[in-house]
This record gives structure tokens, sequence and C-alpha cells, in this order.
């Protein structure tokens, strides 16, 4: 698939984002592929991590809203998709690296978060960005982002939808590892070198056992998320924010 890099490497797997042109934002196509790839490194001995990465800029900014009338394509699917991957990467039972190369925004910023080592370039930024256009988060980030920086951050990123730079998300506690855009690669693959050297039955314990503890309502979460983006994508404020991100405008919100 051109859109999703896909090699396995020393017992990585390495997942790559590319559509650099629409800044790694995730088709139907990739998104599905992605947590279908994810899904099945359960059951191959020939992986013991997967990365998550992207080309050019971004990471992803999330969902393909691009087009003069997104909201009339853009769908519960879209959501169902999301919470697949975070699943996906949330329950495997081996550890999930997001290498955040550049801006994680929307549901890419989710999916990055719900990764078990987050190592970001210090170019990056994290940005919860769907207030802008008349959502909420969603990809279970109202669950990981409270569980990582506590109720006050969470909800300052999601209801000013400001961004934090890496070396904020960092001394905020959102993110593992951050270092300078020259040195990113080598940390990478320092710290993927070592967990696919690392004991794979002890890993798997203590993913497991963390993820309990800090989302034990993770799937609630999700659920909530779901249900409250059903609601609002069926509002004109929606369909207005979605008109002004295409036409690179301040939308003009409502409350219809």
């Amino acid at each position: 698939m051109a859109d999703l890099e896909v090699r396995v490497e020393d017992g990585v797997l390495w997942l790559t984002m590319n559509r650099p042109h629409v800044f790694n934002a995730l088709s139907a196509e990739m998104a599905d592929e992605v947590a279908r790839l994810v899904e099945e490194a359960t059951a191959r001995d020939d992986v013991r991590v997967v990365v998550l990465t992207g080309t050019g800029q971004a990471f992803s900014t999330g969902a393909d809203i691009s087009g003069a009338e997104a909201h009339e394509h853009f769908d519960v699917s879209a959501l169902d998709r999301a919470n697949r991957i975070i699943r996906a990467i949330t329950r495997l039972d081996k550890p999930v690296v997001a290498a955040v190369n550049g801006i994680a925004a929307g549901v890419g910023c989710s999916a990055a978060l719900a990764a078990d080592i987050v190592v970001a370039a210090e170019s990056a930024g994290f940005l919860l960005a769907f207030a802008r256009i008349g959502l909420m988060p969603d990809g279970g980030a109202t669950a990981t982002v409270a569980a990582s920086i506590g109720r006050a951050r969470a909800m300052r990123m999601a209801l000013l939808a400001e961004p934090l730079t890496a070396r904020e998300a960092y001394a905020a506690g959102l993110v593992t590892h951050v270092a300078p855009d020259a040195d990113f690669p080598e940390l990478v693959s320092r710290l993927v070198a070592r967990l696919a050297a690392g004991p794979p039955l002890a890993l798997a314990a203590s993913k497991k056992a963390v993820n309990a503890a800090t989302l034990p309502h993770l799937d609630d979460a999700l659920e909530r998320e779901r249900t409250g983006q059903t609601v609002l994508l069926r509002t004109s404020d929606v369909a207005e924010g979605m008109r002004a991100f295409s036409e690179k405008r301040k939308p003009v919100f409502r409350g219809e």
C-alpha cells in the first residue's frame, strides 16, 4: 500500500504513514491497514515491537477532512476506524512505539498518545484540534491525556485546542522522550532495539499492568467519545467548522 510503508527488520514492525502532501491525514484505507497490521502482530513470531511513524513534516494530522463539503462524507465509520487503532495499540501484548517526527494532531495525536513509548523530535507538536471544527476529542484522548498530564491540562488541550511543543509535552509528562531533530532517528533506533532485545513476557505483563492501572475505563471513554461525536457530526457547527478549515478562515459557531 503506497500510503503506508511496511517493513519488518530485526524483530521490529515499522509502519510509516506516507501521505506527506496531506500531512499524513488518515484515509479510510490507511486507518484500516494500520489497525489490521497491529492486530495481526500478536501472532507474529518475527515481530517483538511495533513502531508507528510518519514521513515529511507531520506524524499525522488525523482524519482526512479535506474538501469543500467534507462534513457530508465524514461519519461515525471514521470514529470506528480510529477506535479500532487505539484498541489494537493498547491491547497488543508487545510494545508499541510512536516515533513522532512532526505535528501530531486530532486522532493522529490520539494514536501517538495511545502508544507505550512516545518519542518526539524537537520540531514535533501535539494538538487536540477537534474544538476548532466543532468536534470533541476522540481516539481515547479524553482518557489517555488526562491519565498522563491531569485533568487541568487535558481540559486546556481539549477546550482551547492549544498545541504543545515537543519540549512542553515532555515536561508535562505526555511523551517519554524528546530529542533534537538530528538525533531523533538514532534515539528511536536505540530504544526500539532495546525493546526488541528485552524479555517479551515481562514486557507484555508490564504493559498490561500499567494500562490496567492507568486506563481502566478506556473502553468507556471510547464509547462516550463515539456517542458524543455522532451527535456533533449532525450539527451545523461541524459543517461550518469543516468548511472554514477547507477555506482557511476562522469559523463562526452558533451552537446549532
